[in-house]
């Protein structure tokens, strides 16, 4: 499922061109040196990195509780349907106010993220990564509900990074020849998205029916332990 997470990365960074380009267009790199400006990035990217693989571990441990109750063929086909409703009927989750606590934390995110933004100090590349992380992002959030089928946090954890992965070359294409692509590239582009995330969704929910097809619906566990035992 990791390539999933990857593929959705890919595709969806053009999405975040668009949420998330303004951020590494303004990174404060220096443009008259290109070592200092790709370790500057690389440092960037590893920022954005770390909070995605701590978001991934945070959800993949609450997987790992379904996971030990035998609730994880049913969490993936719960995890796969809502990436596909999520994508056709977003004015049903749209409505969904998150609490006054966390958006209060969202706007500290983006005050200590523009507050960064003005600086050029050796650490400064890797705050606006690990801050940058942080912002809400609906491709993050079906990026989450893959972490969340993981069966360990490590996987969870894994399942995110691998998202990140995904979203550094066309991040790093922002920083470097800027608005590369134009309108008609970035429209057709979005317009894979959706079918990426049906995609991905269909595959969870293969996992979840578990039909027995190698690498994409393996069978349940408990199953092939019975079988086993039946053949003695």
């Amino acid at each position: 499922m990791l390539f999933s997470a990857l593929v959705l990365g890919l595709l969806g960074s053009f999405h975040c061109v668009g949420m998330c380009g303004p951020i590494a267009f303004l990174l404060p790199v220096d443009r008259k040196n290109p070592i200092k400006r790709f370790f500057q990035l690389f440092s960037y990217h590893i920022g954005r990195l770390f909070t995605y693989s701590f978001i991934g571990l945070l959800f993949g441990l609450l997987g790992n509780g379904f996971y030990l109750f035998g609730f994880q063929q049913q969490l993936s086909i719960i995890v796969g349907v809502s990436m596909i409703l999520i994508l056709f009927f977003p004015k049903l989750f749209s409505k969904i106010n998150f609490s006054k606590k966390i958006n209060t934390v969202i706007f500290k995110v983006k005050n200590a993220l523009g507050k960064e933004l003005k600086k050029k100090g050796n650490d400064t590349f890797f705050t606006i990564g690990f801050l940058n992380g942080f912002l809400p992002c609906g491709l993050l959030y079906t990026a989450v509900l893959g972490a969340l089928t993981a069966p360990n946090a490590f996987q969870g954890s894994l399942y995110l990074f691998f998202f990140g992965i995904g979203t550094i070359p066309l991040m790093t294409a922002v920083v470097y020849v800027g608005n590369f692509a134009n309108g008609l590239v970035r429209k057709r582009m979005q317009q894979m998205i959706p079918y990426a995330v049906v995609f991905i969704g269909v595959l969870f929910i293969l996992r979840g029916l578990g039909l027995g097809i190698p690498y994409v619906s393996p069978l349940p566990i408990p199953y092939l332990t019975t079988s086993i035992e039946g053949c003695h």
